[in-house]
């Protein structure tokens, strides 16, 4: 298994660097940050200074989405990374939330993301494609490849993946969930004609490493922002299309949640999210002693799972993230 680091671009923006630097220096395969650029800084700008600051670390947005720039300014931006970082530029793509939602648009439908993930790819590698009815293609991309982990939770959105993607990237840290999704996923890339090991599987969730029981309430205080960030993704498929077949670990606590705020978004303070029950943070999340932390992720890895992203938005980045560099990823190299 390999391991990934998640910050959010919140100023200083030399704070954003300095953990990615720390993340390589750890031993995480991957640096991601948020791209959603109005709660928080222009992440590409971010990633060229990342990219200059380190030598092995693969980064890049987890996750963009092909509606708030044209899919031409995506891949494009990917190649320019790949450039700068000599091939280590890296894509996670949604369908847009908190990008989106925060200018006044509702997330691209399911068919343009499709349509959208093999043209960005497309473009990022050099290769020609046509759009608009335009042939375009990149004459200073230098070929590098651009893998494209897609973002999803619902049954159409994972035939997508499962159609179009390298990875697969789960919010989520369910054994069961997991499982109910790489189903559908490989069900779709089988009626694709690719091979389940053509799609990836990660992982992302937050990590929170505790020294004893009595600091578990605690954690949970600080992780309950992001079920109510996921619940507000499985509420948008409930509300689009009912609950039957989804697992219920997903939507039986979004029951009678309150209205969402995206001025809260991804933030530890979030006041609307007191109604997440402990059981879906320690479902969702990685919470425990190093010990817990390696017993759930040498479960997932048995599953399948390939990466592990954690999400560094919590009070205790710093430890955690020793605590994974000194202790838990040597447990998995």
């Amino acid at each position: 298994m390999k391991f990934g680091a998640l910050f959010l671009g919140d100023p200083p923006w030399s704070r954003v660097v300095d953990l990615a630097k720390k993340a390589e220096e750890y031993g995480f395969d991957y640096v991601w940050t948020a791209d959603s650029h109005i709660l928080w800084m222009e992440p590409w700008l971010q990633y060229a200074l990342i990219a200059r600051e380190t030598k092995r670390i693969k980064i890049g947005p987890l996750v963009t989405n092909p509606g708030t720039r044209d899919w031409s300014v995506v891949g494009s931006l990917m190649a320019t990374l790949n450039e700068i970082s000599d091939g280590r530029a890296v894509c996670g793509i949604g369908r847009g939330d908190s990008a989106r939602r925060t200018i006044g648009q509702k997330p691209v439908s399911i068919g343009e993301w499709e349509k959208a993930i093999p043209v960005i790819k497309a473009i990022a590698e050099g290769r020609e494609v046509q759009m608009n009815g335009a042939t375009v293609q990149i004459p200073w991309a230098s070929g590098h490849e651009c893998e494209m982990w897609g973002a999803a939770y619902g049954p159409r959105a994972l035939g997508v993946v499962g159609r179009q993607c390298d990875g697969f990237i789960l919010q989520l840290a369910d054994p069961d969930v997991l499982q109910w999704c790489r189903k559908t996923i490989d069900d779709a890339a089988r009626v694709a004609g690719r091979a389940s090991a053509d799609v990836r599987t990660m992982i992302s969730a937050p990590p929170y490493v505790i020294t004893n029981e009595s600091e578990r309430k605690h954690a949970h205080s600080q992780l309950n922002w992001f079920a109510g960030s996921v619940a507000n993704h499985v509420a948008d498929m409930v509300n689009a299309h009912g609950a039957d077949g989804l697992p219920p670990q997903l939507t039986d606590y979004i029951k009678g949640r309150p209205t969402y705020d995206y001025d809260y978004h991804g933030k530890p303070n979030n006041p609307l999210t007191d109604y997440i029950p402990s059981e879906i943070n320690e479902r969702f999340c990685v919470i425990g002693t190093v010990d817990d932390h390696i017993k759930k992720l040498k479960h997932l890895e048995s599953l399948g799972v390939d990466v592990f992203t954690g999400y560094f938005i919590h009070d205790n980045i710093d430890e955690t993230m020793k605590a994974y560099g000194e202790h838990i990823i040597p447990q998995f190299k």
